[in-house]
């Protein structure tokens, strides 16, 4: 279990790990610890968004730890992903010309516009969490990923090569889709548990894009891969803050 702990985390973040060998047996339950690392970047945050009250540091400093920890932890890897994806469908092309471009380093105009709209919108919904939204938004880091590890194992895959294809072939599909669905069930309930309205829409809006990422994905790309992944895990990182953010401000004015 040590080894798929480390190869998970190798791959899908920046934290420093111990080399090893990447052979099957090692990569069956690898995607259980894709979640570990959602964890750890909510522990980031709640450190960070109390470090910078304790230091009286100002709402743009504080937003901007807050945007910029997944992205250091992860080195990016999902939000290029992003990139890719959102180039790919504004191509409005055919599925093959579209799964062409995910493989394509170069960023377009789209996805440059795309990025600058998702930064500027987590930046608005991190610029208002306080102190009752702090811990959903934590959570939703390892509930992300939790669907994450889901859809790896459950849905087609669009390309018979590829990381997401190779951790897919590898994996224990069975036993990774029973871990994947308790963590789902595990975070959504103590969602709920900690804020019964604002919890509950954040455990509702994750599932509402895994239902999209499920429907975009089969009929633009014929299944899911790597970049898809990214683009799904961005949404609902950005859905499950904005969405609680939107609704506390709604509920403020009844």
């Amino acid at each position: 279990m040590f080894s798929a702990f480390v190869i998970a985390f190798s791959m899908y973040s920046r934290i420093p790990m111990p080399r090893l060998e990447w052979t099957e047996e090692n990569m069956k339950y690898a995607v259980c610890f894709l979640p570990v690392i959602g964890a750890v970047i909510g522990g980031l945050e709640v450190g960070a968004w109390y470090l910078c009250r304790f230091l009286e540091m100002g709402t743009f400093f504080r937003t901007a730890v807050l945007v910029a920890i997944p992205l250091l932890v992860t080195g990016g890897i999902h939000f290029d992903g992003f990139i890719d994806t959102v180039d790919a469908r504004s191509s409005h092309q055919d599925r093959e010309r579209k799964l062409e471009i995910l493989k394509d380093s170069h960023i377009g105009a789209f996805a440059l516009i795309g990025s600058m709209v998702y930064f500027l919108l987590a930046a608005a919904a991190f610029s208002e969490v306080d102190e009752i939204l702090l811990p959903v938004a934590a959570i939703g880091f390892f509930l992300s990923r939790s669907y994450s590890g889901l859809a790896l194992v459950s849905f087609r895959q669009a390309r018979k090569k590829g990381m997401l294809a190779t951790f897919a072939e590898q994996a224990h599909k069975k036993k990774v889709k029973i871990v994947m669905l308790c963590y789902i069930l595990l975070a959504s309930a103590l969602l709920i548990w900690i804020s019964p309205l604002y919890g509950a829409a954040a455990a509702l809006s994750a599932l509402a894009v895994f239902g999209y990422y499920r429907y975009f994905s089969y009929r633009e790309f014929g299944g899911v891969t790597g970049d898809l992944a990214g683009y799904f895990l961005q949404l609902c990182e950005l859905a499950m803050v904005l969405v609680p953010v939107l609704l506390e401000k709604v509920v403020a004015r009844l």
